[in-house]
């Protein structure tokens, strides 16, 4: 008799412990079907409220961080001039300049600049579509039409907002900024 109560009572005690220590199917299938962590990249710029704003109109440089702290904040002149003599400002950047990630990790690319840029997949680096900013480089095809082209519209990123890109395939992909062609980043996906 004594057999008897012991074995329904280790079966009640021992069966939910094992069903506690095996992950249930369901389990399995929402920790493979996580979503990657994202990966972030900002873009940079330090344009010069008072010299953008006069030439581009109201409220076009939004730079509030260093924008009137000298020699930090770079003037419209300035910009052109060091592109045209082929040394673009440095202080115009996305950062990371490269990045490996898997495949199915999404990219957020953040606007922390003052002024808006795009974040567009080019086959080659190039030229934008501001042939002044260019630095003699022809524009590349992708960026050729500027915003009147929907595809490099879909890619502008104005000032504090971000933009996501999902969906890249294995090999290596280039990105630029079709204003300032020299904003450049190169993701490796795995």
């Amino acid at each position: 008799m004594r057999l008897l109560t012991i074995r329904p009572l280790a079966a009640l005690l021992i069966a939910p412990l094992t069903l506690w220590l095996i992950p249930a199917p369901a389990a399995l299938a929402q920790e493979e079907k996580a979503a990657p962590t994202p990966v972030q990249i900002v873009a940079l710029d330090e344009c010069d409220p008072t010299t953008f704003n006069a030439a581009l109109g109201p409220d076009f440089c939004k730079n509030v961080a260093l924008a009137f702290v000298f020699p930090f904040a770079t003037t419209f002149d300035q910009l052109f001039a060091e592109a045209a003599a082929g040394a673009p400002d440095p202080g115009w950047d996305f950062e990371p300049d490269s990045v490996t990630i898997r495949k199915g990790t999404p990219l957020i690319v953040v606007n922390q600049g003052g002024e808006p840029h795009t974040f567009t997949e080019v086959a080659k680096f190039g030229g934008g579509f501001v042939p002044p900013l260019n630095g003699g480089q022809a524009s590349v095809p992708e960026c050729a039409g500027g915003f009147k082209d929907v595809a490099v519209a879909r890619t502008r990123i104005l000032q504090g907002s971000q933009l996501q890109v999902t969906g890249l395939s294995k090999g290596e992909h280039h990105f630029e900024c079709c204003i300032h062609p020299w904003m450049r980043v190169t993701v490796d996906v795995k």
